[in-house]
């Protein structure tokens, strides 16, 4: 598949955009995540996920799933998709109801349809092997009729991603190799993703999911009853305010649930797709560091000046201020009008500690 092409079969590309990155926090907010900012290049997380998938499916063929409160601004960010592809929930409940919700979409529109459903916070290069990759899942899903998805070859026994293991071959699609996928892993900890890296049948877990949509249906009709019948209940309906009013009242009731751990860690015909694109889920300050450009001290200084002492291997990001390091080392330094975050670098996954200490205190202005 080359750039420019379209996939021949009928297929939709889901976004999913409504976290609110509080791992990134203070510089993601609930308003306006991570993947509504600019802070990775020109382009914001959102934006370069549309152009990844651009060249795949036609603007009425991408769905947006985001938070409410996320519309207008995601809306801004993308002018040619569609506004009555936008699907705003009323509230986070993880992943599965925000798949089931594009599911049911689709299903309206093109029930023989297939669907690739990505996260809007990844980076991605190596756009041939991306697409390559996904014209495999494709074809692995029409062949199966199971639920497919990527796994990334993994360089470091990272704790901040899930794994999966990879199972038997099953058959060859597209030119490619496909494998059962055996067994999925939640973050370990550092000595268990060592054992991953090990045992050399493990790849990291990218999120990025492929099936017809018969087949996720399917699935969570099985799988996650609940949310089934809970969404399923107002499809005769779409568009309107009662069905707005009715998916907020459903919302208030449903379960929050990752599809990992709802439908794929269950169900019985799950493949993997080893794909051959770097790939990063920037979910943390440690991996924004990761992908940073270093200078000699192998710093990260992303701020209005800085003056280094006898330091060594931190992230600054402070754009309007001189940042002075003197005799420092693996410090995260976040600054912005009205927060300044410091910690280890190493302990940047707890900062969605500090978020969730901030709701209990009330203190909104800060989330």
């Amino acid at each position: 598949m080359t750039a420019g092409q379209t996939i021949d079969r009928i297929s939709y590309g889901v976004i999913m955009a409504g976290g609110s990155g509080t791992r990134f926090w203070p510089v993601s907010r609930q308003r306006l995540p991570k993947h509504l900012l600019d802070i990775f290049g020109e382009r914001t997380l959102l934006q370069e996920t549309w152009d990844r998938i651009a060249p795949l499916f036609p603007p009425e063929r991408i769905l947006l799933v985001t938070a409410a409160d996320q519309k207008e601004e995601a809306a801004r960010q993308l002018p040619l998709l569609p506004p009555e592809n936008i699907l705003a929930e009323p509230q986070g409940k993880n992943t599965a109801p925000a798949i089931a919700l594009a599911a049911f979409q689709i299903n309206r529109k093109a029930p023989e349809a297939s669907m690739v459903v990505l996260p809007a916070d990844q980076l991605i290069s190596g756009a041939e092997s991306f697409r390559k990759a996904l014209a495999t899942a494709l074809e692995a899903a029409r062949l199966s009729k199971g639920l497919v998805t990527l796994g990334v070859m993994p360089d470091a026994p990272a704790t901040g991603y899930g794994y999966i293991k990879r199972g038997r071959e099953r058959f060859e699609a597209a030119g490619e190799k496909v494998y059962q996928a055996e067994r999925f892993r939640e973050k370990p900890s550092y000595a268990e993703a060592l054992e991953c890296l090990a045992e050399g049948c493990y790849l990291w877990n990218s999120g990025i999911f492929i099936w017809e949509v018969a087949a996720i249906l399917t699935a969570l009709k099985r799988w996650l009853p609940e949310i089934y019948q809970t969404l399923g209940e107002i499809e005769p309906v779409p568009g309107t305010k009662e069905a707005q009013k009715r998916l907020n009242e459903a919302y208030e009731a449903l379960p929050a649930i990752s599809i990992d751990y709802g439908v794929m860690e269950r169900a019985d015909e799950v493949l993997v797709v080893p794909a051959g694109f770097c790939w990063q889920d920037v979910g943390s300050w440690d991996a924004y560091y990761k992908v940073s450009p270093k200078d000699q001290n192998n710093s990260a200084l992303k701020a209005g000046g800085s003056v280094v002492q006898d330091s060594q291997g931190c992230l600054a990001v402070s754009p309007g201020k001189l940042v002075a390091l003197v005799g420092v080392e693996n410090l995260l330094i976040v600054e912005t009008d009205d927060v300044l975050l410091v910690c280890r670098r190493g302990d940047s996954q707890s900062v969605r500690a500090v978020v969730e200490e901030l709701q209990k205190r009330g203190k909104r202005e800060y989330l």
